[in-house]
């Protein structure tokens, strides 16, 4: 199959310093959730769905709560987030993944006033508004990604390493260094989170407000085209610049 260089645009809200913002502040708002408002998860909803079932079965129907409601919140942020893209996808003015930033900031914010004895509408928001992060935000560099989680970059990452050392294209080098450097972001936020939990308490979670505001801003910067080797979905790289 003959390759083809071709001009790429990739938008800021692709460009690896935009998302390693948002990916620390992914990690931290995951600590955040379970070590500060009750061990609930913001972004690993199959952990959520889990501990779901395991109280269901054992009759803990309270308990149960605790983990419905931001599985049904998680699901809610992606819903309103494709409504938003539809909506504003075409805007001049603003891009419509800063207008979601904007609004996963306010909703942070917010859980900062909410008491403890309310954790289970703070854990509800923190899960929205991680929703909307999540599925805005899902590329880096043109590679698909996840922000929010692990799961999915590990596997990616460990692929393209494998086909690196398996054909020496040094692309699938660079692929897999840019998996293996989002999931040491996401990681770093979790720690970050972890040490400054019992400091800062509820407050702690403005950190992330501060880092997705960076990549809001850094959004307004252009991203000069860069060339790539074109191939066609069967060769498994499709180009997009949405």
């Amino acid at each position: 199959m003959n390759k083809q260089a071709v001009k790429k645009e990739i938008q800021m809200s692709e460009a690896f310093i935009t998302m390693a913002f948002l990916t620390f502040s992914g990690g931290l708002q995951d600590s955040y959730s379970y070590l500060v408002r009750g061990e609930v998860f913001a972004n690993a909803q199959t952990g959520n769905i889990v501990l779901l079932f395991v109280h269901l079965v054992n009759g803990n129907f309270s308990k149960a709560l605790h983990y419905l409601f931001p599985v049904l919140a998680f699901a809610g942020g992606i819903f309103v987030t494709d409504m938003f893209k539809a909506k504003f996808k075409d805007s001049r003015s603003i891009h419509w993944r800063q207008i979601i930033l904007l609004l996963e900031i306010g909703l942070l914010f917010g859980v900062v006033f909410i008491p403890q004895n309310h954790n289970m509408l703070a854990n509800i928001l923190i899960s929205f508004s991680c929703a909307m992060q999540v599925q805005a935000f899902r590329k880096i560099n043109g590679y698909a990604f996840a922000s929010t989680m692990c799961i999915g970059n590990t596997r990616a990452g460990m692929e393209a390493l494998c086909t690196y050392l398996r054909t020496g294209d040094k692309k699938f080098k660079e692929k897999s260094l840019h998996y293996f450097g989002v999931i040491l972001l996401f990681a770093l936020g979790a720690g970050f989170g972890g040490i400054f939990a019992k400091y800062l308490g509820n407050a702690m979670i403005i950190f992330s407000c501060i880092f997705l505001s960076v990549s809001f801003i850094l959004m307004f910067k252009k991203v000069p085209a860069r060339i790539v080797d074109f191939h066609d979905a069967r060769n498994q790289v499709i180009i997009q610049t949405k």
